[in-house]
């Protein structure tokens, strides 16, 4: 088990240990924040609980490394918890179960890159157990979820980011920032494009392995036989998970959307859409491609596609501007060229950094996982907090229920309920296996 963490996170389906995709070290003269909020010395570093080491939980735990010390690794895989400990330092204490790990009171920090169906439940216990939390999008599995989670963090007033990163990315930030401030004139319509989600199945059950504690990995899920493709990264494709890729890519794209419709603290008043199930028994049972409108209460249009150029495009009075990974562009191309908003002008989101005296405050934020520690320091909300991402995986959430239902959907933002359905509002909660339940 001498694995390098190059290797590790390769095998885990990363990649991303690469120049310029690590965040800097903080100064020396920065202080740090204590479980409770109280200021750490210079040179004290956050001690670090990890939970989920597989894909993106592997990822964060690498981006978490210039920020404090990996004490703690738990994976419900025996094989993946041991390979990260051989990874990231053989002095961190492994755990299958993350209760012990929470039950620690030395851990300040904790990251959590599992599974969608155990993010909620994890968060809540992580902040009632007085750690600050870093967790992987999406933020819930359902909408009633996320209010049980909101309420949580409002009432121990802990720090959590959500690993929409993109909100931390100078192009997405450009563009939400340029249709805010009305460089599209008004704002009329906007299309996100996702991808179709994959199809397979049928798939075998087999005997569990012995070193996965199947029980524990399917949580609040139903109780199934083991099957390979439910676990690691095909777990996106199962209904009883996730909320295939209208969560997964869309709690990054719709985020953004929503964040420029100006939105991000409320939700649509109607969804409409359609979609194409597969019907195959023991198989991946998301939709294999769809389509949705959703109708803001300014009635703006945003309209969710599964075909097409992936991506994020604004379209205004004015002109239009498509924003992707790696890329911006507007329509008239002057639009960017002539008057563009300067970083230092950015309004949307700002941090006082002022106990970081040779940097001070920046208004653009460019690393996600600094922007959580800079968060923890300040005991100021993270530019991904808890009540926007709730707002913006809802309307992911209202989405997948308005495909099922295959029928218009109003919807009361300020109450978070559909208007006078019951069937659809039986929707915003699922039934949860007994012990592992939410709340």
């Amino acid at each position: 088990m001498n694995l390098k963490r190059r290797d590790f996170l390769g095998r885990t389906g990363t990649g991303l240990v690469s120049a310029g995709l690590l965040p800097t070290v903080f100064s020396s003269s920065s202080d740090a924040a204590s479980a409770d909020g109280a200021a750490k010395g210079a040179n004290e570093r956050a001690r670090i609980g990890s939970i989920g080491l597989r894909y993106q939980g592997s990822v964060i735990s690498e981006k978490a490394l210039p920020y404090g010390d990996l004490v703690a690794l738990c994976d419900v895989d025996r094989h993946v918890r041991e390979q990260a400990r051989a990874c990231f330092g053989s002095r961190a204490k492994i755990y299958e179960d993350y209760r012990d790990l929470l039950d620690r009171d030395d851990i300040d920090v904790v990251l959590i890159g599992t599974p969608d169906h155990w993010h909620t439940k994890m968060v809540i216990d992580a902040c009632r157990a007085g750690k600050d939390v870093y967790c992987e999008k999406p933020l819930t599995l359902t909408i009633d979820e996320g209010k049980h989670l909101t309420k949580a963090v409002e009432e121990t007033g802990r720090v959590v980011q959500v690993g929409t990163w993109q909100r931390s990315d100078v192009r997405f930030r450009q563009a939400v920032e340029m249709v805010r401030a009305g460089r599209l004139g008004k704002l009329e319509k906007v299309i996100v494009t996702i991808s179709d989600n994959p199809t397979g199945g049928p798939f075998a059950n087999v005997p569990k392995p012995e070193h996965i504690n199947w029980d524990l990995w399917l949580g609040q899920a139903p109780e199934v036989p083991y099957c390979e493709q439910r676990g690691h990264y095909t777990f996106r494709w199962w209904e009883e998970y996730s909320g295939g890729r209208m969560t997964d890519w869309g709690a990054h794209h719709i985020d953004i959307a929503q964040w420029g419709i100006g939105a991000d603290r409320s939700g649509p008043k109607r969804i409409e859409a359609k979609a194409t199930y597969p019907n195959v028994e023991n198989g991946y049972n998301v939709p294999t491609n769809y389509s949705a409108l959703l109708t803001f209460p300014n009635d703006v249009t945003m309209e969710i596609r599964s075909k097409g150029t992936i991506g994020v495009r604004f379209i205004g009075e004015r002109g239009e501007l498509f924003v992707t990974r790696g890329s911006i562009k507007s329509n008239p191309a002057e639009l960017l060229e002539v008057d563009p908003i300067p970083r230092e002008n950015y309004k949307l989101y700002s941090h006082d950094l002022s106990f970081q005296p040779k940097i001070g405050k920046l208004e653009s934020i460019e690393n996600h996982m600094r922007n959580f520690f800079d968060s923890i320091r300040s005991r100021q909300q993270p530019i991904s907090d808890v009540v926007s991402q709730h707002r913006s995986v809802s309307s992911c959430h209202l989405a997948n229920i308005a495909m099922k239902l295959g029928r218009p959907l109003d919807w009361d933002p300020e109450n978070e309920r559909f208007v006078d359905d019951s069937q659809a509002n039986a929707m915003l909660s699922r039934e949860q296996r007994k012990g592992f339940e939410i709340g």
